[in-house]
Formats: C-alpha cells, sequence, structure tokens
C-alpha cells in the first residue's frame, strides 16, 4: 500500500507507537540535541530547525510512501521515549543500499537499557511482516554502537557488508522477511 496513509497505532506490554504530530517538535528536539543519543548517529546533535524538518519527514513518510516512523512512548505514563520505523532515505551512501525499506530506531537516554528498543523494533517488524509484503529490511549501523547491532541481530539482521556515509564507515544489515 502507498499513500495517504497515517500510521496506525501499535501497542506492546510496555509501550505505545503512535504516529507523529507538530506538537511532538519539543520531545523530537530534546532527543536529536542529546549528545549521548547521537553519538552513533551523525555524531553531532541537531538544532531545533533540523528537528523540525525531521519530524515533518517522518508524519510526510506514511503520507508518500504508506510507512514511516512512529513516536515510541512509555505505555504507563504516556513519555516520548524515543522514535522507530521504516524510511526511504534515498542515502548519499557508497556502496548504495538495495531500494528496500530502511530500519531505524533512536531512543532517549532515559530509555537506554531497559529493553524499549528490542521490544519497539520487535512490534514494528512484527506489523511490517503481517501488513507490508517486503522480502527484506535494510538497516545500517555504525560499527562501534555495540547496543544497536545486538539489536538488530536479536531481530534477524545479519551484516552484509560495510559502506561509508558522510565519509564514515558504517555497517550494513539485511533481514529477511519473519525472521
Amino acid at each position: 500500500m502507498n499513500g495517504a496513509e497515517k500510521a496506525p497505532v501499535l501497542q506492546t506490554e510496555r509501550l505505545i507507537l503512535r504516529p507523529h504530530v507538530p506538537q511532538d517538535l519539543d520531545d523530537v528536539a530534546a532527543l536529536w540535541a542529546d549528545p549521548a543519543v547521537v553519538k552513533y548517529i551523525g555524531g553531532s546533535p541537531n538544532t531545533r530547525e533540523q528537528s523540525w524538518a525531521r519530524l515533518l519527514r517522518n508524519i510526510g513518510h506514511w503520507q508518500a510512501l504508506g510507512f514511516g516512523y512512529w513516536v515510541v512512548c512509555d505505555r504507563a505514563d504516556g513519555h516520548f521515549l524515543g522514535e522507530v520505523g521504516f524510511a526511504q532515505f534515498k542515502r548519499a551512501i557508497e556502496p548504495a543500499l538495495p531500494d528496500i525499506p530502511e530500519a531505524g530506531w533512536v531512543l532517549a537516554q532515559r530509555a537506554h537499557g531497559r529493553g524499549v528498543a528490542a521490544e519497539a523494533v520487535s512490534c514494528m517488524h512484527s506489523w511490517a511482516d503481517k501488513d507490508r509484503d517486503w522480502p527484506q529490511t535494510c538497516c545500517i549501523i555504525d560499527p562501534d554502537h555495540v547496543a544497536s547491532l545486538k539489536v538488530a541481530q536479536k531481530h534477524g539482521y545479519r551484516i552484509e557488508g560495510q559502506a561509508r556515509y558522510y565519509d564514515a564507515p558504517i555497517s550494513v544489515l539485511l533481514r529477511q522477511r519473519g525472521v
């Protein structure tokens, strides 16, 4: 399915994955401005302006492609914990990524070490395996980001090779549907 689709609301035991809304700007800006969060994602904190563009991109992905990113919230108190989802970023990466959805996840420090990433990534892949006919998805991860590599591998991603993105090394991982 492509275009004019809104992100479904997904739930796990501890989490709610919901569509982004413009009112998420403060949380998105705080997430992407945290040096500890972006250490392995480009390394430079984002400005509020960059976070606004990211937020609009996340909303627009669903409208244009029928998939995208969700906001991850704590089910108990509704607090913002991060973002997870799938995208088509058309990255200038060498060698080029396959033309398949790219999975990604980024979580606020308060969610680190609590299994939130694994739970949210499992939920989004269950949705994809049920509601999309994608034979594969990919993701890219800084080779030094051990925690994120573990999350990816736990959910069926295998390192297929290395690439360069913004002149830095990056691991390219692939996952087969239903793994």
